[in-house]
């Protein structure tokens, strides 16, 4: 089961940021199809968050085909996002721990990590599109 976690300096709301963490689990394959989400006590409970958030949350993924409520017994996965590619995804990774033991070793810490991927992913993405 997933388990939730929010990022108070993100500037993503927190019921985005559940929505997001669902996203990507079901596109890695972490969550699959008939999997069961935490329920709203369970994560109200874990991240000392408002039930309206999680209720918000789960709502988006509902409309979004992703999740439907069983009344009395929870939200289930209902499709994945995963494709094709997940097959290179094992590679991909061990390349990418490869490359995160690097930074370590040259003394970035976990912000500076995160800014240094998400800067060159953006500036990557932009000149794709040009």
């Amino acid at each position: 089961m997933i388990e939730f976690h929010l990022d108070g300096r993100s500037g993503v709301s927190p019921y985005l940021q559940i929505v997001q963490q669902v996203r990507h689990a079901l596109r890695l394959g972490l969550l699959a199809e008939g999997d069961r989400l935490p329920t709203v006590k369970e994560v109200v409970a874990s991240l000392a968050i408002n039930p309206n958030t999680v209720l918000k949350a789960y709502r988006e993924l509902e409309h979004e085909g992703l999740v439907a409520p069983r009344p009395g017994v929870g939200t289930f996965v209902t499709r994945t996002l995963t494709d094709a590619s997940l097959a290179a995804h094992g590679p991909l990774r061990q390349e990418l721990r490869r490359w995160l033991a690097r930074a370590r070793l040259a003394g970035l810490d976990d912000d500076s990590i995160e800014a240094l991927f998400m800067t060159t992913f953006r500036t990557t993405a932009r000149e794709d599109i040009a």
